[in-house]
């Protein structure tokens, strides 16, 4: 008995520690540009069936009744995290060329190997070639080419991509599209901002910005995460006095040995 109690205990201080180390990630991310928090996900582990009574089975003449037997479990597991993919709160940044998100929806980019990823995160630059690219290089997907003698970019909440030139003409280049998943939260975060698609998110379905379930756009303006640091520090807390509360329970079954080990008799 005693060393199943040691197991559970020990299984909930596991579990605590990784709870802690889901929250620090949050709580180190509460800058980051359109950062979706995670939340840990518990399961109780398997069950064993014991006697309510284990000493009646030495008593002569007592027949034991199975249905006097109980089930008693033996600790827990993070079964998984879950991304809790909440609008972050649109911040001006003034800069032409960052893009938000207001709704659902990913942009597309195109890795130097010809992958997809997907992000939220719409600072965006110009390349030398005059793309429009991700912070780390990678294009934005469907490709735009701005001429260097344009003097002004505009983007609509519709995506519509225009450029003003030397001679103050408008000129449409296109429009961005974005894309969505059946199951945003089953994307596989890639670090850098980016997720790829998975089995569990389903293949990417696009569409234009600010029509059907798509979200708008908005220039100059930048996500920002959607992390609430009161709430991560509630949880914080809330980790650290289980945490506490399981290494309690191994002291006490400790206690406990140590009375049985000096018994008399």
């Amino acid at each position: 008995m005693s060393n199943r109690a040691l197991r559970t205990a020990a299984s909930g201080m596991y579990a605590q520690q990784t709870n802690i180390e889901i929250i620090s990630n949050n709580i180190a991310n509460v800058n980051t540009t359109a950062f979706k928090k995670n939340r840990a996900e518990f399961q109780d582990l398997m069950y064993q069936s014991v006697a309510s009574n284990p000493q009646s089975r030495e008593l002569p003449g007592v027949i034991e009744n199975p249905a006097s037997e109980i089930q008693v479990g033996i600790g827990t597991k993070l079964s998984s995290t879950q991304k809790i993919l909440g609008q972050g709160d649109l911040t001006y940044s003034g800069h032409k060329m960052d893009i938000g998100i207001y709704g659902d929806g990913y942009f597309q980019l195109r890795k130097p190997d010809g992958k997809f990823v997907y992000t939220r995160d719409g600072s965006f630059k110009l390349s030398a070639e005059g793309s429009i690219v991700s912070s780390n290089g990678n294009v934005l997907e469907p490709g735009f080419t701005i001429p260097s003698d344009a003097t002004d970019v505009m983007v609509s909440a519709d995506g519509i991509v225009s450029i003003k030139d030397s001679n103050d003409n408008i000129i449409e280049l296109g429009t961005i599209e974005l894309a969505k998943f059946v199951n945003p939260a089953g994307l596989k975060a890639l670090g850098d901002n980016q997720f790829s698609e998975t089995e569990v998110s389903g293949v990417p379905f696009m569409g234009t910005p600010n029509s059907e379930d798509f979200g708008s756009l908005q220039q100059g303006y930048l996500e920002s995460s959607n992390v609430d640091i009161v709430e991560e520090m509630v949880n914080m807390i809330t980790a650290q006095r289980a945490y506490e509360i399981n290494s309690k329970a191994i002291k006490t079954v400790e206690d406990m040995l140590e009375i049985a080990n000096n018994l008399k008799r």
